[in-house]
């Protein structure tokens, strides 16, 4: 069996971990052009712009940093750079969980040996992978915590797909989903919700007999919306589609940040672990994807149905004390106005409601985006006629829900 050594951190630092569509500015269609644009990009700067399985996804990730504050300042000088050499190759970067009307099947996949394993492995899940999430990573100080915050975390995963849902279209089509990325994903054998695990060893167990019986072949296929990661020492969050906007992103690490310092410090105090039925957390988030802000969520104390401007308004208060000792005060308070919504998903099908077009979604995203100023020559701004196969909404221009 293969010992896993947890990475200790002795403070809660943060990471942000952002992936983005590669949009052809023209057509508005997902491009596969990663390796084109990673050749525009710093030497040395890999590190920080990274492939998916797929070529039209980009990965952003910060350093290791000690607030959101930092994070918001690094994320703010990577996307001016990869803004810089998109505009070089005619390209724009899509914000959210899925695009509105690309075809898995025009998708190319990364010439990588481990990518290419998986799409032999899990055939057309794998290339259906065209989605967008957003990943924060805390870091804890012991494995054993890490377990305990991941199976504690669980009740509020829901609260975090709801306020980032931004995913309603699939290949053209209105799904009546707030978030259909969070099912796209469900389709992956090692998705989803992961199972109570209660301590560090019974985590290790679990993955060593995966991989000895052949369900995984690395720790990194477990997709799991909450998950340990024992070479950063973090708990790493999963669960949300890609925001349309950075100060959304902000608020949601600084929910994230929040919620696992807060529940480290409970376990230090010795705070009793409630047991939240995993069906609960199940329906919740059945609930969130369906409905986004929307949703009533289940209590799992009380067992009430409550809205989501509730949760999110006593949970946002619950830790005024903790997001003021890690200086995200004003990060986190922006949730509240997220819960009053609309959310992503929601504009989203206003605009093809208003525009009976699903590239105005595209457009109109990537602009409103957008951290640097736009280039005098905006081509996104050109009436470029649909390519053909474009699909629309129906003459109504309401989505067929």
């Amino acid at each position: 069996m293969t010992v896993l050594e947890f990475q200790s951190n002795r403070r809660p630092t943060v990471g942000i971990e952002i992936e983005l569509g590669l949009v052809n500015a023209q057509t508005l269609d997902l491009s596969s052009s990663f390796a084109a644009l990673a050749e525009r990009l710093p030497e040395g700067a890999g590190s920080h712009f990274k492939p998916e399985i797929i070529q039209s996804v980009l990965e952003i990730n910060t350093d290791v940093c000690e607030s959101v504050k930092e994070a918001d300042q690094e994320l703010r000088g990577r996307l001016g750079v990869v803004e810089a050499a998109a505009d070089s190759l005619g390209l724009t970067l899509w914000w959210g969980g899925l695009h509105p009307f690309a075809l898995c099947r025009d998708q190319q996949v990364t010439p990588d040996e481990r990518y290419l394993r998986l799409v032999e492995q899990l055939q057309i899940l794998a290339r259906r992978m065209v989605t967008f999430g957003l990943h924060v990573h805390v870091g804890v100080d012991s494995g054993d915590k890490a377990v305990m915050i991941c199976d504690r975390i669980l009740r509020h995963l829901p609260t975090l797909l709801a306020l980032s849902s931004n995913s309603p279209f699939w290949e053209g089509q209105p799904t009546g989903l707030q978030s259909y990325r969070s099912k796209v994903m469900e389709l992956l054998p090692t998705a989803g919700l992961p199972p109570l695990m209660r301590k560090w060893s019974e985590y290790v167990w679990l993955v060593n007999h995966l991989a000895s019986t052949g369900f995984i072949e690395t720790i990194r296929e477990l997709w799991w919306d909450v998950r340990p990661h024992h070479n950063f020492g973090t708990v790493e969050v999963r669960m949300c589609d890609m925001p349309g906007s950075l100060e959304d992103t902000l608020a949601l690490a600084a929910l994230v940040h929040c919620l696992v310092k807060s529940l480290s410090d409970d376990i230090d105090q010795g705070a009793y672990q409630h047991d939240c039925h995993p069906m609960i957390v199940r329906q919740n988030k059945w609930r969130a994807s369906r409905f986004g802000v929307e949703a009533r969520l289940v209590d799992e104390f009380t067992f009430e149905a409550k809205t989501l401007p509730r949760i999110v308004d006593d949970l946002v208060a619950s830790l005024a004390a903790t997001a003021e000792e890690l200086g995200c005060t004003a990060y986190l308070e922006h949730c509240r106005a997220m819960a009053a919504g609309p959310t992503w998903a929601d504009r989203q099908l206003a605009i093809a409601a208003e525009t009976g077009d699903l590239r105005e979604i595209v457009r109109r995203v990537t602009r409103e985006a957008r951290i640097s100023p736009r280039p005098a020559s905006d081509v996104t701004n050109s009436a470029v006629p649909p390519p053909m196969g474009m699909p629309f909404l129906n003459e109504a221009r309401t989505p067929a829900l």
